[in-house]
Order: C-alpha cells, then sequence, then structure tokens
C-alpha cells in the first residue's frame, strides 16, 4: 500500500515531463474517486483516469523499499524486463529467419534493405537506428501481410580507418573490426531488429571476398579491369596514395601533410563502358529526383565536336602541333579568345616558350597539389598562366594565346578548352583578372544585352562570318549555327562531332593491407599479368604485423616476401602476387545478392534464389552514398546481368534516402575583443570576434529567439550540427535504451517528423513517446501492484465492442496502414495516439478492439507488442500474426453536424444521424441548451429542412398594439 498526501492539484496528463525531474503516475481504477486531500490508496480502489504527483510534494511509507520507490518514481511500465525478454526469446527461436531451400515462392516477396554499416570502434549513436527503425517497421509488416520477407545485415568492415587504427596501435586489423562488428550487433539487437542474423555476412571473411574477387576476374576477362598510368594523390609523407576525399586544401586529411599530382600505374574498370546505360536505365526508377539527377550530373553526358587549332611557331606560322578541344557550344566558336591547357596536358611541354618555361613548370608544381574538387570549385579565384604560344582559330584564322590554368582538368574531354569569356563565367572570370579580349557572339532574347555581364544562354548568332574561310552563321539560332558550324569542321578536316561524358574510369587500386587481394600474379620473365584461376579463389590475406606504408610508394603487403613470391598454376613459371588491395567500395557493390544466398560454396548466388529476390524493393541509407556507392553497385551488377548472374538491369527498386539526425540545439553567445558579450543581432558589425557556448540551464526564450538569462538584451546563436565527437553532441543510444527503453527510442525517432527530413535530437521530446507507451500499456495492464508489478494478464473483457470502439478501432487501422505503405511513420504515431486518448473515455475494453490495436503498434514498438499480445492469452509470437484490415463499413461517418438557423441567422449547430428527418432535427435543436432559448414559447411558422444540409426555422412575430410602451 502507499500512501500519498496532495499538496498541489494533479498535474494533466498532457503536460510535458521535465528531463531532470521526474514525475510519478499514480493509476487509479474507474469507480470511487478519493474524496480528501489526504488518503490512502490501494489498487483495488483507483478511479479511471489518472493523477500525476510530483516526487517532492508527496510520501511514502516505509513499507516501500528504496528499490521499489525508484521503480515506481523512473519506470512508465517495465520495459527493462520486457525488453531483455522479448530480444531474448527471438534470438532462441530464431523468429526472423527467412528460410533458405524451404521457402514458399508463391508467396510474394519484400526484400528491405539497409546499406552497408561500416563498424566503426565509436558504436552507433542515435542518428544510425532513423533508418534501420524505419526498414524494421515495413518488414514487421510486410511479414504480417503474408509476405516472405528478406530483411538481413552485415558488415562493410574493410577500409582506411581500421588499418590506420592498427598502425597506431599495433592492433591487428582483424581483431578491431571483429570487436566493433561485435558491439555494432548488440546495440542492433538491444533495439530489437527484426534481422535475419543467420544470414549475417562480413566482406573481411574469405568466404565472401572470394566471390568479390571472382567478379575482378569476370571484368577483366573482358577488358573492363586493365592497367594504366594515372595521375593520383600521392603524400610522401605517408609513402601512400589518397583518395580523392581523403584530401583536403591539398593536404592530407590524416596527419596534414603535403600531397601531389603525380602518375601512377593503377588498376582501373571501365565505367565508362556503361555510361550510356547507367543513364538511360535511370528514369525507370522509383529514386528521389534529386539522387538521380546527381548521378546524371556525375556521368554528365553531352554532345558537342571536337575541334582542331593549330599551334603556330615564333614567326605566326602553322605548325603540325594542334591542340584539339571539346565544346558543347560550337555556335560560340568565333567568341574564342583564347585557349586553356590543363597544367597535366602532354602537349604542353612542347607549346611553351622558353622565355616561360620556368613560370609554367612552378604553375604545374603548385597545381599537382591541388585536387580536382578544389581546381574546379566555382567559387575558387581563377589562376593561371600564359605559354608564350599561340594558335589559330580555324573558323576566322585569328591568333589566340595559349593559356595553362588549373580549373581545367586532364581527365576531362581533351585535356584542353577554347575559352569563350564573353559567354562563360569561368572564362569570363579568367579574362578580365588577365586582360584578355572579350568578343559578344551570341544576343539573348531578352529586349537588352548586358555586355558587362556573361550570357551562357541560346539566343542570336551576331559577330560571326569570316570572309576569309567561308563560314557565316551570322542571324542563326544557336543550335542551327552549332550544327553548321560541326558540318563545316567536319567537311574542312578541322574536328568532328562528339559525345562525350564527365565520368571516368574507377580508380580501383589503393596501397594499403586491409583490403580483398586483387587476383593476378606478374611472371617475373615478362611481367605478363595472368589471372589465378577461379578453382584457387579465395586468395587470402597474408599475416603482418607491420602495417605501416612502406614510404617507397610500394603497398604494405610487399613485406610478405613469401606471400608475393609464388609461380603461375598453369606454367610453373616464377611469378609475383599483386601487392596493391582493392578499395573499401569493391566489397559493399555487391552484397545485396549474397544476402539471397549466403552459405553457397560453388555460386555467388543461386540463379532461382535471385530470380526470386531481386531486384531489392526497398534500399534505404544516407544521401552521401549517392553517387559512387549506387554508381558503383549499378555498374557491377550491370556486368553481372550481361554474363547471366543475375536477371534485373537494376538492383534496387526503390531507394529512400533518411534524413540526418542532428546534435541537440547548441547556444552560443559573441564576444568582442575585450571580452563583453555582444548580442548576436550585431555580428555583421562586430568584425573578429569570439564565441562561447552556453549552458542551457543560462539559456531563456525571448519572442522568437533565445537569450541570456541573466542578461535578456543578449540574443545567442541557437543551432543544432550534425553529431561527432569534437562538438561533443552525439548521443549514444545504450543511455536512451536504459532510461526509456528501445520501444521509445524506436518511437521517437519516427515521431520527430517525416523520415527524409532531418531533424534536430531533443532527449527531453522522447519523454511524450514514453508516456503515450507508458499510458498504452496501464489502460491494458491495468495498475501496478503495490510493489510496482504488474498481473500477468490484461483488464480487457470478452464482450461485443460498441459501434463507437469499432469506428476508432478500424479508423486507426486505416491510418497507420496507409501511413506505413507510405512511410509517413510519425502520422501513423499520431492516429495510434488519437486511438488511445479515446480509450481511456471507455468504460470497458473489449478484447477483440485491444488485440487488433496491439498488433498495430508491433511494428513500432515490438517489445511491448509482444508482451501485451502474451498477457492477452497468446502462447506464440505476434510477427507472423495478420495485419489487421479496415472494415470500409466503420470509416464512413454517420452523424454529421447540421446548422441550424432561426429566422435565416444561424444560431447553432446539432449532431444528428445522416438519415435524420425534419421531425427528429427539430427535437434535437429544442433539447439544444444553446438554441432552446431562441425556441421556448415561441410560435413556429414553419421549418425550412434540407437534408444533411440545414435546418431553417422561421417564427411567428409576435403582435404589438400601435401606441403600446
Amino acid at each position: 500500500m502507499i500512501q500519498i498526501q496532495w499538496l498541489l492539484p494533479p498535474q494533466p496528463l498532457t503536460s510535458p515531463l521535465s528531463h531532470h525531474h521526474r514525475t510519478l503516475l499514480i493509476p487509479q481504477r474507474r469507480r470511487s474517486p478519493p474524496h480528501h486531500h489526504s488518503s490512502t490508496l490501494t489498487t483495488t480502489s483507483f478511479p479511471k483516469k489518472y493523477f500525476t504527483f510530483r516526487p517532492c510534494n508527496c510520501t511514502i511509507s516505509n513499507n516501500v523499499t528504496e528499490d521499489s520507490k525508484e521503480a515506481v518514481k523512473v519506470r512508465a511500465y517495465p520495459f527493462h524486463e520486457i525488453e531483455h525478454k522479448w530480444q531474448k526469446f527471438w534470438d532462441q527461436n530464431r523468429t526472423f529467419r527467412t528460410p533458405d531451400d524451404e521457402i514458399d515462392t508463391s508467396k510474394p516477396k519484400y526484400y528491405v534493405l539497409d546499406m552497408f554499416p561500416y563498424p566503426s570502434g565509436a558504436g552507433l549513436h542515435v542518428g544510425h537506428p532513423l533508418g534501420y527503425t524505419a526498414t524494421d517497421i515495413l518488414a514487421r509488416f510486410k511479414r504480417m501481410q503474408g509476405f516472405n520477407v528478406l530483411h538481413p545485415m552485415g558488415w562493410d568492415a574493410f577500409g582506411l580507418p581500421a588499418e590506420q587504427y592498427a598502425i597506431e596501435t599495433g592492433t591487428h586489423p582483424k581483431i578491431t573490426t571483429l570487436k566493433n562488428i561485435d558491439r555494432f550487433r548488440t546495440q542492433l539487437k538491444s533495439l530489437g531488429f527484426s534481422y535475419d542474423w543467420d544470414r549475417e555476412i562480413s566482406t573481411t571473411e574469405p568466404d565472401y571476398y572470394k566471390w568479390t574477387q571472382w567478379i575482378f576476374l569476370q571484368l577483366l576477362k573482358r577488358g573492363l579491369a586493365y592497367q594504366a598510368e594515372v595521375p593520383v594523390n600521392w603524400c610522401p609523407a605517408l609513402g601512400t596514395v589518397l583518395a580523392n576525399e581523403e584530401v583536403v586544401d591539398g593536404v592530407s586529411e590524416r596527419g596534414g601533410h603535403p600531397v601531389i599530382r603525380k602518375p601512377m600505374k593503377q588498376w582501373m574498370l571501365k565505367i565508362t563502358a556503361y555510361a550510356d546505360r547507367l543513364l538511360e536505365d535511370l528514369e525507370d526508377l522509383d529514386w528521389p529526383e534529386s539522387i538521380k539527377e546527381m548521378q546524371r550530373n556525375w556521368i554528365g553526358k553531352s554532345q558537342g565536336a571536337e575541334v582542331d587549332f593549330r599551334v603556330l611557331s615564333s614567326d605566326n606560322q602553322e605548325t603540325d602541333a594542334k591542340i584539339t578541344v571539346y565544346t558543347t557550344r560550337p555556335d560560340t566558336i568565333f567568341g574564342a579568345t583564347y585557349l586553356v591547357l590543363a597544367p597535366e596536358h602532354p602537349l604542353l611541354a612542347s607549346v611553351v616558350s622558353e622565355a616561360q618555361q620556368n613560370i609554367v613548370e612552378e604553375y604545374k608544381e603548385v597545381a599537382s597539389r591541388k585536387s580536382d574538387l578544389e581546381r574546379t570549385e566555382l567559387q575558387k579565384e581563377k589562376s593561371g598562366v600564359f605559354s608564350g604560344c599561340y594558335a589559330r582559330n580555324p573558323v576566322n584564322g585569328e591568333a589566340i594565346p595559349i593559356w595553362v590554368a588549373d580549373y581545367v582538368l586532364g581527365s576531362y574531354g581533351t585535356g584542353a578548352i577554347m575559352a569563350v569569356p564573353a559567354h562563360d563565367s569561368r572564362d569570363h572570370e579568367f579574362a578580365k583578372k588577365y586582360y584578355i579580349p572579350i568578343h559578344w557572339v551570341v544576343t539573348s532574347d531578352e529586349c537588352c544585352d548586358d555586355f558587362e555581364k556573361p550570357f551562357s544562354g541560346e539566343g542570336d548568332i551576331i559577330n560571326s562570318s569570316s570572309s576569309k574561310t567561308g563560314l557565316d552563321i551570322n542571324g542563326l539560332r544557336s543550335k542551327e549555327a552549332a550544327k553548321e558550324v560541326i558540318d563545316w569542321v567536319e567537311k574542312t578536316g578541322n574536328g568532328n562531332r562528339k559525345v562525350n561524358y564527365k565520368l571516368r574510369d574507377w580508380l580501383f587500386a589503393r596501397q594499403r593491407y586491409w583490403g580483398e587481394p586483387i587476383p593476378v600474379v606478374f611472371l617475373d620473365e615478362s611481367g605478363e599479368t595472368i589471372p589465378i584461376p577461379e578453382t584457387e579463389l579465395p586468395l587470402t590475406l597474408p599475416e603482418l604485423d607491420d602495417f605501416t606504408p612502406t614510404g617507397t610508394g610500394d603497398p604494405p603487403l610487399s613485406k610478405a616476401v613469401s606471400w608475393v613470391k609464388t609461380v603461375e598454376s598453369s606454367s610453373g613459371k616464377p611469378a609475383k602476387r599483386e601487392t596493391n588491395t582493392m578499395p573499401q567500395w569493391a566489397g559493399s557493390c555487391w552484397y545485396y545478392l549474397r544476402f539471397m544466398d549466403p552459405k553457397n560454396s560453388t555460386q555467388l548466388v543461386d540463379k532461382k534464389k535471385e530470380m526470386y529476390w531481386g531486384p531489392v524493393d526497398v534500399y534505404v541509407g544516407g544521401a552521401e552514398h549517392a553517387v559512387l556507392h549506387l554508381l558503383y553497385s549499378r555498374f557491377w551488377h550491370k556486368v553481372l546481368y550481361d554474363i547471366g548472374v543475375v536477371s534485373t538491369k537494376e538492383p534496387f527498386k526503390c531507394v529512400i534516402n533518411q534524413g540526418i539526425i542532428l546534435g541537440e540545439v547548441q547556444y552560443m553567445a559573441c564576444k568582442d575583443q575585450d571580452g563583453n558579450f555582444v548580442s548576436a543581432e550585431f555580428l555583421d558589425a562586430l568584425g573578429e570576434h569570439k564565441q562561447e557556448r552556453i549552458p542551457d540551464e543560462n539559456v531563456t526564450k525571448s519572442g522568437n529567439s533565445f537569450v541570456l538569462k541573466d542578461d535578456p538584451s543578449i540574443r545567442l546563436i541557437a543551432r543544432a550540427h550534425k553529431m561527432s565527437k569534437s562538438r561533443g553532441n552525439v548521443v549514444n543510444p545504450d543511455d536512451v535504451v536504459e532510461e526509456y527503453g528501445a520501444d521509445s527510442l524506436r518511437l521517437y525517432e519516427m515521431f520527430m517528423g517525416p523520415l527524409r527530413d532531418s531533424k534536430t535530437w531533443n532527449t527531453s521530446g522522447i519523454e511524450g513517446v514514453h508516456r503515450f507507451l507508458g499510458r498504452s500499456w496501464r489502460l491494458i495492464v491495468g495498475s501496478p501492484l503495490s510493489n510496482g508489478t504488474y498481473e500477468n494478464q490484461t483488464v480487457t473483457v470478452d464482450e461485443n465492442p460498441s459501434l463507437e470502439q469499432l469506428k476508432a478501432l478500424h479508423r486507426c487501422i486505416d491510418k497507420v496502414t496507409d501511413e506505413i505503405e507510405a512511410t509517413r511513420f510519425n502520422t501513423g504515431i499520431s492516429a495510434m495516439m488519437e486511438f488511445i486518448n479515446s480509450a481511456y473515455k471507455w468504460d470497458k475494453l473489449p478484447k477483440s478492439i485491444i488485440e487488433p490495436f496491439v498488433l498495430l503498434l508491433s511494428p513500432y514498438a515490438p517489445h511491448m507488442a509482444e508482451e501485451l499480445w502474451f498477457r492477452l492469452g497468446h502462447t506464440t509470437s505476434l510477427a507472423y500474426e495478420p495485419f489487421p484490415k479496415a472494415n470500409p463499413a466503420y470509416l464512413q461517418d454517420t452523424t454529421i453536424t447540421l446548422p441550424v438557423q432561426i429566422n435565416g441567422k444561424t444560431r447553432g449547430t446539432v449532431q444528428v444521424e445522416v438519415s435524420c428527418t425534419e421531425d427528429d432535427a427539430f427535437k434535437l435543436a429544442s433539447l439544444d441548451q444553446k438554441l432552446s432559448k431562441y425556441l421556448d414559447g415561441k410560435a413556429v411558422k414553419k421549418r425550412v429542412y434540407v437534408p444533411g444540409k440545414i435546418l431553417n426555422v422561421i417564427l411567428e412575430r409576435e403582435n404589438t398594439k400601435v401606441g403600446s410602451r
């Protein structure tokens, strides 16, 4: 028995709970509310509604232990027992195992997949479960709808982070990786995700990367894998090649060491051979349009012309050397006033004058330290140097200067451009900076042309004719003029039509240890490349104690001398193994296929299984993988389609990018150089300043702004940032699960807002959904016993439901079903909250109403739902129970709001049945408290009734004697 002393009025259920101050919820039964401000309550005398009391305003009798006091004070329901119990049950019973050979393929399939996580030592933060929870809701929902569901999980575990950690600590990357995987797996299981753990895979396991190597050999057979000398990011200090994403502002991201561009022999994959198919097949995919557009831009297909510009000698005569440029705007060729060569252009050395030699070499050195991204940034100030030489524009015979500039890349087009500063913003900026002539050759369709700014659109051609060459395109529209120019250059031998792509072949080699070995050898006597036989796969990594870069450009694997030295199996000739490894992208390109058939030792995937499960129905992950991972996966899939391994042209039918969960809002105050606080609205005028983080307890809200509590004149900067250790805003899901339970975390992440939107984490916000779960639990299970525990049953009754209860249930079913299908999970939760609010007004809870509600709740809060299902009398998991279906008969409104007019003026409304007669409508109006005062004692002249629309009551006018007062 718990004795409560009321000192304040009960707090309403809808009031928010403080994150720092727990509220004690005391459930009471439906009868005999207490009549005094001090009362002794037992679990058999609670009225229906709940009262809320602050712990500081109540006393608890001494017969309650400290542990039970804490349990009553903190736990809205016993999630700490429920969740462990059901996670253990699912694990032991392999509840979510998808049958393999014995699967019933006559049933529809649903393959829902999360993007492969990289298991880092930091573990999960609360941003990770956002997408995982969404896919889990879909997987659970589809199982209950009778689908065979494939919902697997695995690990993209090769890569640089584990190798760098190994270098720093001396720990083998395999040890670190396995430890990280164990932690990730434990965290994911603690959140109740319904993965089929029997299908778990890791890219680092030889049984898996055997097939990654097999795919590489198929690419090699078809000429899609080759070696070439290409410019790479070389870091002398680290002694390794770095990927573009590992280079920031010309230095290595790790260590800040200078990085240069230098040519090295590397493995390449010919993704460009599939450029058109990668572009065309995007159209039929159910992907975000922004993602498809990013891939289109990355592939960058354009149609134009290659035009030859002859290099001139010092006496202005044409030489045999020619510079070929690619242009998508041949209509502007008369406006070309200079050429630009990339610093790495192969002809550069032959066209630089002696006087400019040293200047050009210095410029090339500086440019070699920049990444392609840095060089092509639009906002970057353009730089370049004059080569000292000229070339002839073929359409008008003019000599134009040849410049060297790093905003042109050697890897795109021909590595050279004709610069038309009047009609290209980059060329215009460059020409203005270096005083190069600007000639306008296209006029816009606007009434006035601004010849101070470049015009990049299409229009009418001007200043574009030459009597010397016979080409005249004046007066033509841009498209027609372009065609004329292309015809002319082809006819005169000065060029040809050309389709070009921005897409480059995929650099596929890394000078690292922790990656898939490339399955080829090189004969000692000839250097010939020989693939190892498929029967010898997998080629496994040798054990190494020293993973540090060699400093010579040779990969760390070159230190495994006994592994490197081998013999070619068919000839017995001495050979050396390839010591480069595959990039991290390799294993993640095809893992979705291995999940279909993870134990197959003779095939990458069984054809029948692939034909049943493919393609992936829903693929959820971050937008940061929009281009590289998705594009590489599509490329490999198309190759596998061509060789008959897969039956579909595309791997992923639908892609969903979940939004980012930002850290909690942080408040920053600005300080001037003297250390005085300055309000944020004066930030622009402040110039140099410092910012200081202000603790939440020192902040208050004023209007739409946040200010210092002690000085409201100081407005603060309130901003949420992406979670990162450096900002100290990472929220560990383990902590949230410990305090609120996994179901609350799942529910909160779905309730924060639309799945695809970015959202700001607010720990106090989770208490709202936690409170909803607690209310749902107590509604169905009943009040806690005096020791804080609950009966192993429910308060439901085996009675027929009322029409009101059926309507509430089926409206909830209809809404939740629609919202799951449309991945609008937040509004589905709102519908369940509305149902619970309605249910608290009922005197009885029919079991036939509560059981379907529990099934609706189960995809979102599976632990609580399983426990409620068990307490409702069921002995098996609800995971495969049929998902409730809404009955349309209960979705129709049988009552309407009928406006009532008195003498033509609306005075109120009444609720009537749709089939209500005029007499019944008038009777209801007469009984309505608001309307009766207009009708009582009055004579009715007539009634005008339009069923379902309006009731107008016309009253007799009162007789008034003339002259009376």
